[in-house]
């Protein structure tokens, strides 16, 4: 199954406090369909001092929101699109933004 969002995708937020917020995907968890995002979603942990973390304190970091509260950017406009799949004549599937019709790069490229 070809996946909509991929680990280096950059998304929109479109619903929840960080409505708005651009970021790139840094982890995709299809089992429980979340995604980790830069930037949004980020919370506060108090860490105690260990040999490892010698200074504790408070860390901050990002958490995982659900999938469907995020869309692609558009490569060309940078808004939210939605994603069709296309089969080129090798047989690969691409993720087309339905948007403007733009092939969204993988992320090896």
């Amino acid at each position: 199954m070809a996946a909509r969002i991929v680990a280096g995708d950059v998304v929109v937020v479109i619903s929840g406090k960080d409505k708005g917020k651009k970021g790139k995907v840094m982890r995709v968890m299809p089992e429980d369909d979340r995604v980790v995002v830069e930037g949004v979603n980020r919370v506060k942990r108090h860490s105690r001092a260990t040999p490892r973390n010698p200074s504790g304190g408070i860390v901050e970091r990002e958490q995982p929101i659900h999938a469907s509260k995020v869309m692609p950017a558009d490569p060309k406009t940078g808004q939210a699109t939605r994603i069709r799949f296309k089969v080129l004549e090798n047989g690969n599937k691409v993720r087309i933004a339905v948007k403007s019709g733009e092939e969204l790069p993988t992320a090896s490229e």
